[in-house]
C-alpha cells in the first residue's frame, strides 16, 4: 500500500509561480531588489507586463521587420553571445560581413573590379549609418577648405524638410547647419531645383531621400545630379550626393532596377541602407557604402590591436552584437535576387489592395504615391467635423497600431495617417483593416463632433469686430481654424507618449 504524505513547508510556494511572494508584493520600479528571486518567478513577472505591449505585426507605424524564418532565428540564438568588435576571435563573422558589404555594393552599382572589395560598414542602423556618412563629407570639405586656405568653420547639408531625425541628430551633434528646402501642399518630397539654389560653398553633400518616411516617395536622385552637376561646373566647389536608402534601397534595385538613384550617377559618393527594415531582418543592423576609398578620409579610421591583431575600426559605438550581421547573410543567400524580387513584389500588391480598399469607401484621399516604399498615406477628404487622430486612436481597439501625423514645414496643415506593408502584412490583414477602418468611420459619423468643440474655442466673427473686453480680435479663415484644430490634436497626441524615442 502506497501512503501518500503532503509537503508542508512554506518554501514550496517559491516553485509556484503565482501563488510565491514574489508576485504577491510589488517589486520596486526604479531600484534594484534588495533580494533575489527565482528565475521562473523573475520570467514570469516580466513576462506578464510585457502583455500590455502591441503585438509587432499589427504595427504599421514601423518599417522595422518583425517576422523571420525560425532556421534564421536559431542562427540569431547561436551567435547572440559573440561580440562582432572581436574580429580575430571570430574571423568568419567577419568574413560574412565583408560579404554583405560587397553584396550591397555592387546591388548598388558601385564601381567595383573583379578583385577588387567594396568599401563601407555594418552599423546598428541607418542613424549610424548617416552619421557616419556625414562625418566623411565634413572631413573631406575641411580638408580642401584648409587646402585653399579658407574658412572652415560653417559647414551646411541641403536636405528636404521630409527627412528622418537622425539627420537633425546629425547636424546638431556634430555642429552643421541643416538646410531645409520646405514641403509645399500635394508635393511632399524634397524639390531638387530649390535644393540646387540652396547650395553654396560650405554645403558639405545634399542628401536626397529614396522612400520619404512621411508618403514613401522617391526623390529625384537623377534630376538632382544633373543640376548640381551644372552648378558645380560653374562654380567648381563639387558639392557631392549622399543617398538616404534607409527604405528604399532594398526595393528599387529589385522593382525599378532601371532607375538611376545610385552609384550609377557620377556625384552619388555614399548610400546607407537599412536591413532591419526592406533588408527583411530584425531591428539592429543597417549598412553604409562609399563609392571608393577616396571617399571615405583615412584619419576617420582607427586601427586597434589589443583584441589580437590589427583591426581597422569606422562606427560610432565598439562593440555590438553579431547576430544581424549573420541573419543578413542568411537572408542573401536564402532569398537571392528572385526572392527578394517577389517579396517587394507581394508587398506592393497589398499596398494596392489597402489603397483601393481605402478608395472604395469615398472617406480619404491617397496622399503617397506607386513609385516608392510600399506603404498607404491617406488623409480625411472631410476633417471638418473629426480627424484623422480619432481614427488612430480608434483602430487601437482592434489591435492595430497605425499613426496620425501633420507634414512639416510648409504643409503643416495635412493630417494623415500612414500604413507600413511589411513582408507579413498579407492580403486578409490588408482587406481586414479596411473593414475595420470602414466600422470605425461610420461609428465616428455617429459621434459629437470634436473639431467643433476644439473649433468653438476659437473666436471668429466675419469681420473684426470688439470683443467684451474692447479689444480687437482677428479674422480667422476655415483654413486657419482647421490647423489649430490639427495643431491642438497633434499635441494631444504627444501629450500621451512616454519614454524616450
Amino acid at each position: 500500500m502506497v501512503i501518500s504524505t503532503a509537503a508542508t513547508d512554506s518554501d514550496e510556494n517559491l516553485y509556484s509561480t503565482f501563488a510565491s511572494r514574489y508576485v504577491r508584493t510589488a517589486l520596486p520600479r526604479f531600484k534594484m531588489p534588495e533580494n533575489s528571486m527565482p528565475k521562473d518567478a523573475a520570467y514570469q513577472v516580466i513576462n506578464d507586463e510585457l502583455m500590455l505591449d502591441g503585438n509587432p505585426r499589427l504595427n504599421l507605424a514601423s518599417f522595422v521587420t518583425t517576422w523571420m524564418e525560425p532556421e534564421c532565428n536559431d542562427l540569431i540564438m547561436a551567435s547572440i553571445n559573440k561580440n562582432y568588435v572581436d574580429m580575430d576571435e571570430y574571423p568568419v563573422t567577419t568574413e560574412l560581413q565583408n560579404r554583405c558589404v560587397n553584396i550591397i555594393a555592387h546591388l548598388f552599382n558601385a564601381p567595383v573590379g573583379e578583385k577588387e572589395t567594396a568599401v563601407g560598414v555594418g552599423t546598428v542602423g541607418s542613424s549610424e549609418a548617416i552619421m557616419l556618412a556625414g562625418l566623411a563629407f565634413k572631413r573631406k570639405w575641411q580638408n580642401k577648405r584648409k587646402a585653399e586656405g579658407k574658412p572652415y568653420d560653417k559647414p551646411n547639408i541641403v536636405t528636404g524638410a521630409n527627412v528622418q531625425v537622425c539627420w537633425e541628430k546629425f547636424a546638431r551633434y556634430f555642429e552643421v547647419e541643416l538646410k531645409e528646402v520646405k514641403l509645399t501642399e500635394g508635393y511632399y518630397v524634397m524639390d531638387p531645383v530649390k535644393a540646387v539654389e540652396m547650395v553654396d560653398e560650405n554645403t558639405i553633400c545634399v542628401a536626397a531621400i529614396l522612400g520619404s518616411t512621411l508618403t514613401g516617395e522617391f526623390e529625384d536622385v537623377k534630376l538632382l545630379n544633373d543640376l548640381l552637376s551644372k552648378k558645380n561646373k560653374e562654380t567648381g566647389w563639387n558639392t557631392p550626393i549622399h543617398v538616404d536608402a534607409a527604405s528604399g534601397g532594398f526595393i528599387a534595385p529589385f522593382i525599378w532596377p532601371d532607375l538611376e538613384w545610385d552609384f550609377r550617377l557620377p556625384l552619388v559618393k555614399s548610400i546607407n541602407v537599412s536591413g532591419h527594415k526592406y533588408g527583411l531582418v530584425y531591428a539592429g543592423v543597417g549598412w553604409v557604402v562609399w563609392r571608393t576609398k577616396e571617399d571615405l578620409p583615412d584619419e576617420l579610421i582607427f586601427h586597434i590591436n589589443y583584441l589580437g591583431s590589427d583591426q581597422p575600426t569606422f562606427t560610432l559605438n565598439f562593440s555590438k552584437g553579431s547576430s544581424q550581421i549573420i541573419a543578413q547573410y542568411y537572408q542573401f543567400i536564402r532569398l537571392g535576387f528572385e526572392g527578394y524580387k517577389r517579396i517587394m513584389e507581394n508587398c506592393l500588391e497589398n499596398a494596392r489592395v489597402l489603397r483601393e480598399g481605402l478608395e472604395k469607401t469615398g472617406r480619404f484621399d491617397i496622399v503617397s504615391k506607386d513609385k516608392g516604399v510600399p506603404l498607404v498615406a491617406f488623409s480625411l477628404k472631410d476633417s471638418s467635423k473629426h480627424t484623422v487622430f480619432e481614427i488612430a486612436e480608434s483602430l487601437r481597439r482592434f489591435g492595430w497600431i497605425i499613426p496620425a501625423y501633420t507634414m512639416p514645414a510648409n504643409a503643416q496643415h495635412i493630417a494623415v495617417l500612414r500604413v507600413v506593408v511589411r513582408e507579413d502584412f498579407n492580403r486578409s490583414l490588408a482587406e481586414r483593416l479596411v473593414s475595420h477602418i470602414d466600422q470605425v468611420m461610420k461609428e465616428t459619423d455617429s459621434l459629437p463632433s470634436r473639431v467643433a468643440v476644439q473649433a468653438s474655442r476659437i473666436v471668429t466673427v466675419d469681420e473684426t469686430q470688439d470683443n467684451m473686453d474692447g479689444k480687437k480680435t482677428v479674422k480667422k479663415s476655415s483654413r486657419e481654424i482647421q490647423e489649430e484644430v490639427t495643431l491642438y490634436w497633434r499635441r494631444l497626441a504627444s501629450e500621451k507618449r512616454t519614454g524616450a524615442c
